[in-house]
Parts: structure tokens; C-alpha cells; sequence
């Protein structure tokens, strides 16, 4: 069973930048694949970026290109996201997910999932 732990949400002024960090426990093969997803009040679940374990494939939405960077270190068990250039539109509840291989923007396709970290951008 894997266990995904999110931190390092807040708040934030537009323009600023603001860093995520999950810590997983549980199977390697389970984390092969993880990444984020985010949901703002009245929005469906929105995939942000997905990282696999060698970092061989890296995936972001149209939207967060150049803006948000994922990372992992693996001796950690831990998966990053950096977010710069912070916009209002950018506020949401980020969770962190992990799934075995192949990565995908599908929420449906995550098996395991964090607990969620609010991320407020104020104009």
C-alpha cells in the first residue's frame, strides 16, 4: 500500500512562487509514475504534471508549461513541484498522485492518491 504525504501549500501573491513537496511510502513499482493534479472550488480535477521514476518522461499541462517544473528524488521517495509566476487562476486544492507505468493525464488511471494541499494566489 502506498501512502503519498503532501506539504508546503499557502498562500501566495501573484507573480510569486511557491514549492510542493510529496513524500511516498509503499511499493516502487507504484511510484513508478507520480505527479499532480489540482482542483479548484466548482472545477473538475485538473492534471498538472506527471513525472516518471527516471525522469525519462515529463508531462505537464499546456498551462503550467514554463511556469511549473516537476522534479523527484528517489532516494527520498519524494516528488516536487515548483510553481513560479503564480496567477489567481493557479488556486486549488494539489494533490499529489502516483501510479504504476505508463503515465497518463487521467485521474481515473492514478491508484493512489495524497491528501490534498490548498494553494491560494491573491491578486
Amino acid at each position: 500500500q502506498v501512502q503519498l504525504v503532501e506539504s508546503g501549500g499557502g498562500l501566495v501573491q501573484a507573480g510569486g512562487s511557491l514549492g510542493l513537496s510529496c513524500a511516498a511510502s509503499g511499493g516502487t513499482d507504484s511510484t513508478y509514475v507520480m505527479g499532480w493534479f489540482r482542483q479548484a472550488p466548482g472545477k473538475e480535477r485538473e492534471f498538472v504534471a506527471a513525472i516518471t521514476w527516471s525522469a525519462g518522461i515529463i508531462d505537464y499541462a499546456d498551462s503550467m508549461k514554463g511556469r511549473f517544473t516537476i522534479s523527484r528524488d528517489n532516494a527520498k521517495k519524494t516528488v516536487y513541484l515548483q510553481m513560479n509566476r503564480l496567477k489567481p487562476e493557479d488556486t486549488a486544492v494539489y494533490y499529489c498522485v502516483a501510479k504504476g507505468f505508463p503515465p497518463t493525464r487521467w485521474s481515473q488511471d492514478y491508484d493512489y492518491w495524497g491528501q490534498g494541499t490548498q494553494v491560494t494566489v491573491s491578486s
